[in-house]
């Protein structure tokens, strides 16, 4: 018997994590390395939240809060839920976490018994599958259809059976960018309102990172009758440029809420109180930047498509929002590496292009879906032009 418990053998360390170390590693070595990996804005956290928590380390609100939140920030995502989304909540359908990705957990660990099961539609975030695994459920993966990254009503169906409890549903997508529109999620919502056993958590931490006109809408919002079985989920830290800040929250059903409360009093207990103030003015103040901040990405976002669309072997699709683009490199395979590889897999390209050229991305199969790769392009015009010369003349030197 070893020491560390066997469920930790099921899961896999990050790979997003894992190429920002090995990007570092090359870094340090002297090598002029562009790292494309991580999924935060580059932009700063706005001024006026900075002053906020400022503002509350000076009038001494340093002290614990109630296990999930502070009464005005309950206030403040209510406020946004009903202003954004159509949505009402209560405060006791309410819950804060540290980041999105406790919300998750929690609630995952707050559900799952053995044997249930969750649908995970691909390509998903890395931490989905590893974080039902460490609550004891069971991954269901559905394929997604590959130049769209979305999933079928048909698709969906075919894979619920008594035993799944949930479906974790990320739009925008990370890792694809791809965003669900209002008839494809309607789509989806009445597949649910056959199975009334099964519900829906989303993950709509990229909502606000939405390009070219699209709409954003929730399921919640879009079928009112799965408002009873949905957690919505989301946070500050994408759109406010607040990822080190560590908030996030969710709105539910009473009973979930509290389920969820029991779980976080026993393993963190409240986030942040600083970053809770923030939180506060991010969703009650100006939200101005949000716009000027889109341009910006999209901008970046139809550089990357241009240019990658411009290496030989690669196709990329134009994602709706996040701030990722997830192309193909189908056509690269087979082929061989300036170091003497031949290329057959998506961790192969990554690998030899890392080595090669110095560009960090990290491998689709790590999201589920390859052979693709993930840019972030949450960077400047000049790291992302050069990273992507760098691709093209990567692919070009194949053999």
């Amino acid at each position: 018997m070893g020491f560390i418990a066997d469920a930790l053998a099921r899961v896999k360390p990050s790979a997003t994590i894992a190429v920002t170390n090995k990007a570092a590693e090359l870094k340090a070595s002297g090598m002029d390395v562009i790292g494309l990996g991580a999924g935060e804005p580059d932009f700063d956290t706005p001024d006026n939240i900075k002053a906020a928590a400022i503002k509350a380390i000076n009038e001494g609100k340093t002290k614990y809060t109630k296990v999930d939140g502070i009464p005005e920030l309950k206030a403040a995502i209510c406020a946004k839920f009903k202003r954004e989304n159509g949505l009402t909540y209560t405060p006791d359908q309410i819950t804060v976490g540290t980041g999105g990705k406790q919300v998750l957990y929690n609630a995952l660990m707050a559900t799952l018994n053995p044997g249930d099961e969750v649908i995970i539609p691909t390509p998903y975030w890395v931490s989905y599958p590893d974080m039902v695994l460490l609550a004891g459920g069971t991954p269901v993966i559905v394929e997604a259809d590959k130049s769209t990254f979305k999933i079928t009503p048909e698709a969906l169906d075919a894979a619920i059976t008594p035993r799944t409890k949930w479906i974790i549903f990320n739009s925008p997508s990370n890792p694809s960018g791809a965003a669900y529109t209002e008839a494809e999620l309607k789509g989806l919502t009445d597949v649910l309102m056959k199975h009334p056993h099964v519900w829906m958590m989303t993950d709509d931490m990229y909502e606000h990172l939405v390009y070219d006109d699209f709409k954003f809408t929730t399921p919640a919002q879009i079928e009112p009758a799965l408002y009873e079985r949905t957690l919505t989920v989301n946070g500050v830290s994408k759109a406010y440029a607040m990822t080190g800040w560590r908030i996030g929250y969710a709105g539910g059903p009473a009973d979930l809420i509290k389920a969820i409360a029991k779980i976080q009093s026993q393993s963190t207990s409240n986030p942040c109180t600083i970053s809770q103030w923030a939180a506060v003015e991010a969703l009650n103040g100006s939200q101005d930047f949000i716009p000027v901040n889109n341009e910006i990405f999209k901008g970046r976002r139809d550089l990357v498509v241009s240019m990658l669309n411009q290496a030989k072997g690669i196709h990329c699709p134009v994602p709706e929002g996040a701030f990722y683009v997830f192309p193909s490199c189908a056509g690269t395979i087979g082929k061989t590496a300036p170091s003497g590889k031949v290329i057959e897999t998506d961790e192969d390209f990554v690998t030899e292009l890392l080595e090669a050229e110095g560009v960090a991305v990290v491998h689709g199969s790590a999201f589920g879906l390859g052979p693709n790769f993930r840019i972030s392009y949450a960077t400047s015009n000049e790291a992302l032009t050069e990273a992507c010369t760098r691709i093209q003349r990567f692919c070009g030197n194949l053999k």
